[in-house]
């Protein structure tokens, strides 16, 4: 599964790639719009970690599988990863289009917000990895999250008088000739999290058979 997923990894990114560079240029904002193609993808691909991490900490608390718990945390790294990307690439952007690095805009603040709780998650975890009491508190933890997900994604809408990021996307909001390209690169991204949370959900499980929980 881990080789399948791989392989489609190379044929969508390489799909994405060139769909990208053929996109026409933004005639605003010039060739630094670009970066929507892999700012606004990485932040989907966070969603989705931050989202598998906590239904699984909510499956592990119903079920009480170490399986699920393994689950939560590769969830919730992976999606870090991501969202650290989210935070790098927007700066660029905003240098760009705003000529400054960062603005403590109501999206850029909660995405700050989102990235401190599951680095907070992961730190208490390392420190306190191996009973069950810390994959249910980390369950609890990581459901609770969650919360913070729509905060981020509505933003805009609920302060949307001080905010200086663009709004959210909608049918017909990209330039023509731009759609395709957004599409695939959004797939491009949510693959990639796929990819990545099975190869550390893998190593999660290797490492449990010599570490299980309560051990």
């Amino acid at each position: 599964m881990i080789r399948a997923s791989g392989a489609v990894l190379v044929g969508v990114l390489a799909w994405a790639a060139w769909l990208v560079a053929s996109a026409p240029v933004d005639s605003l904002q010039g060739v630094i719009q670009k970066i929507l193609y892999v700012h606004v993808p990485c932040a989907f691909a966070a969603y989705a970690g931050f989202i598998t991490c906590g239904m699984a900490g909510a499956l592990y608390l119903w079920r009480r599988d170490e399986r699920f718990d393994q689950l939560a945390a590769s969830a919730a790294e992976v999606g870090l990863v991501f969202c650290t990307l989210v935070i790098a690439t927007g700066p660029i952007w905003a240098r760009g289009t705003w000529g400054s690095w960062w603005a403590w805009d109501p999206r850029l603040t909660a995405t700050l917000l989102l990235w401190f709780i599951y680095l907070a998650y992961l730190f208490l975890r390392s420190f306190t990895e191996g009973s069950e009491r810390t994959a249910r508190f980390a369950a609890v933890y990581g459901l609770a999250g969650t919360v913070a997900i729509p905060l981020n994604y509505y933003a805009i809408q609920l302060f949307g008088g001080t905010a200086m990021h663009p709004e959210n996307l909608e049918r017909g909001s990209l330039g023509a000739g731009m759609g395709w390209p957004f599409a695939v690169s959004v797939l491009t991204g949510l693959a990639a999290f796929a990819h990545l949370l099975l190869l550390r959900f893998d190593l999660a499980r290797r490492e449990a058979r010599f570490h299980p929980i309560g051990s």
